[in-house]
């Protein structure tokens, strides 16, 4: 992840300090294996060490800075009499954070990013350490408050540093990570949501990029180890069978000999009868050449001791025959991808239909037709069939296109009871995960088209199929909603059908409007809000969202200044300054109610003109209703619900 896109995650996080530490160790002294329990910044202000974080090698001396997210182990040797300040904290994104804001940290989380580096003004970030230790260590609620506007200054002086010095930290190596967590804990009950719990993401995410890396899932590699392990048991002890389960993590002899025989192609019991040598041990699965990450190795070493996992051409002899496995099912993979990017047409041209049983297009389905794109043109099939999308459900279906894969949560939108969405209707459509969509089971659907909304993942998808993208975001502005609609059905070749809806809604809209008269008097504002944790959001009247385009574009209702003022399609505020920012109509949104009702109660909220003129509109359902999306069928609802407000309000 770019640094820009870093900071505009942090800047939609919510912040909590779990612990502020000085560390000290004497010279010699180590710390041997220590977990971070969460995000963690260390900097050093005394002393010279060794340390070691997640396997990599770094020697450090004063004002060094280092950052591990959840899961990390460290380890440290004290060269001389060393001192660090240690933060630790967790990081959540805001409850009413933009969709475009939320992708981004789901693809590249920066609070798990590891690095180091050396601050051009350490002295600054030192200060702020020094102070953030004191406030909250001083046992006092005030002490920790101030301890949390210390965190921001010191998160908002080290970004300015990292992009100062042009350091870009990377992201860390999820699927080594993983792996350790399994060869320490594979005698125990060991599920892949323990091991995403424990590495901070999700189940899907962890299990992408096991397969893109590996080739197999984590739940794989961990029966994998466990019969590896069975198989050196089995041959080098007298253990029952019983005994040699429980000792890989198995519950009993019966489940072990059943998942040794899948793998092994043989009972234990003839294993062990049959003392498997070297060519039948060869004949076993291989585990992958990345176990060599797990071997015991010194605490501590350089670059030229680093062996055989950092430089290449030190293999020995299992490595060299993993790595030839690893080759031959990369490419494997790569034809397999290729025969699908060809099939799905993401050359861009049309191919004659082949002769086999399962070619049933007709030469006008294999036209093709040119459609401009954000990046550029895009050929695409004139009819596609089978279509992916990672957003637009509402759309797709007003176009009256079903499409064969999607995102998890577009088979559950907020907006599907009241438009009579029914699960015939959604039956068929294969569920992808989150982002990024799962390129394995997309390929097995063998699309034609790919619709995406986020850029990221383009081009992986694009060797999967056809691949458009039509933003969702622009920047941190939605795309007008009808405008948006026009675009999507542009890529389909059924404008006709948009433009149809479009006349029908606008005139939905204008009766809308008639009725509504009288309701917000002439000259009046309104504005459009949203409490949540710290801040309040208020919507913008060019590219917001949570129906706010409904009440400013299609309502026609007046924004305020502020509204107009705004570059972006929100701002985050204090409550304190909220009254500068309102109308005198004002529209809440209904994102958490337990914090809405709290917000309410405070004195600056009673004491605006709006609240006393009972000219507040209440809206919305916990983030699982119509305001979420900007479809056809949520613009709809949208206009019934706004229309319906402000007529109760009136009478």
């Amino acid at each position: 992840m770019r640094l820009n896109n870093q900071i505009k995650v942090w800047n939609h996080a919510y912040i909590k300090i779990m612990d502020v530490r000085l560390m000290t160790l004497q010279r010699g002294e180590k710390l041997a294996d220590y977990r971070f329990p969460c995000s963690v910044f260390l900097y050093m202000t005394k002393g010279q060490a060794l340390l070691n974080l997640d396997e990599k090698s770094y020697s450090a001396g004063v004002y060094r800075l280092f950052h591990g997210g959840k899961g990390a182990r460290l380890r440290v040797h004290a060269i001389e009499s060393l001192q660090m300040y240690m933060v630790l904290y967790k990081a959540v994104l805001t409850s009413s954070c933009p969709s475009a804001i939320v992708e981004l940290a789901e693809a590249d989380n920066p609070f798990l990013f590891h690095y180091e580096f050396g601050p051009r003004y350490p002295v600054k970030l030192y200060e702020r350490l020094v102070s953030m230790y004191a406030q909250w260590n001083s046992a006092s609620e005030l002490g920790s408050l101030q301890a949390k506007a210390t965190f921001q200054q010191f998160i908002h002086e080290l970004l300015w540093q990292l992009r100062l010095q042009e350091v870009e930290p990377e992201s860390p190596d999820r699927v080594s990570q993983a792996i350790r967590y399994i060869h320490e804990h594979y005698r125990e009950p060991v599920s892949l949501t323990a091991i995403s719990f424990f590495l901070d993401c999700s189940e899907g995410h962890l299990s992408r990029l096991f397969k893109n890396k590996l080739g197999l899932s984590p739940i794989q590699y961990l029966n994998k180890l466990r019969i590896q392990t069975a198989q050196q048991l089995l041959l080098g002890s007298e253990m029952t069978l019983q005994e040699v389960a429980e000792q890989v993590g198995f519950p009993d002899a019966h489940s072990f000999s059943r998942s040794f025989k899948k793998h092994a192609a043989c009972t234990p019991l003839a294993f062990r009868i049959n003392g498997a040598g070297a060519d039948n041990d060869q004949k076993l699965p291989l585990l992958i050449s990345e176990n060599a990450l797990l071997k015991k190795q010194p605490l501590f070493y350089n670059d030229i001791e680093n062996h055989f996992h950092y430089i290449k051409g030190r293999e020995t002899y299992m490595q060299q025959r993993n790595k030839q496995v690893a080759i031959v099912m990369m490419l494997a993979w790569s034809l397999i991808l290729s025969a699908c990017s060809a099939t799905g047409g993401s050359s861009g041209t049309s191919e004659a239909p082949s002769s086999g049983p399962s070619s049933t297009a007709t030469a006008a389905e294999a036209e093709t037709r040119t459609i401009s794109t954000p990046r550029g043109d895009v050929v695409v099939p004139a009819n596609p069939k089978r279509i992916v999308a990672d957003q637009y459900m509402g759309h797709l279906l007003k176009l009256g296109i079903k499409p064969v894969g999607v995102k998890h949560i577009m088979l559950d939108e907020g907006w599907f009871d009241k438009a009579g969405v029914t699960e015939e209707t959604l039956a068929g459509i294969e569920d992808l995960g989150d982002l990024p969509l799962d390129l394995e089971r997309m390929t097995e659907l063998e699309p034609d088209l790919i619709l995406v909304s986020v850029d990221k993942e383009l081009e992986q998808y694009e060797k999967i199929g056809t691949t458009v993208y039509v933003p969702y975001w622009e920047g941190e502005s939605t795309v007008e909603p009808l405008e948006k609609f026009k675009r999507i059905s542009d890529v389909f070749g059924k404008r006709d059908i948009a433009e149809q809806w479009i006349a029908e809604y606008e005139k939905k809209a204008e009766a809308a409007r008639e009725k509504i008269k009288g309701a917000v008097k002439e000259g009046e504002t309104v504005s459009v809000i949203q409490f949540s944790q710290n801040v309040v959001y208020v919507l913008a009247a060019k590219g917001g969202n949570y129906g706010a385009p409904t009440i400013y574009e299609t309502l026609q209702l007046q924004p305020t200044q502020s509204a107009l003022d705004m570059k972006d399609g929100f701002e985050a505020i204090s409550l304190e300054v909220l009254p500068t920012y309102l109308g005198d109509h004002i529209f809440v949104y209904n994102g958490d109610k337990e914090l809405l009702e709290e917000s309410m109660q405070s004195n600056i909220w009673k004491l605006v003109p709006a609240v006393q003129k009972n000219q507040v509109y209440l809206y919305g359902n916990a983030y699982d209703d119509e305001f979420l999306m900007e479809d056809p069928y949520s613009l709809e609802q949208q206009l019934d619900t706004f229309t319906s407000l402000l007529l109760e309000n009136r009478n």
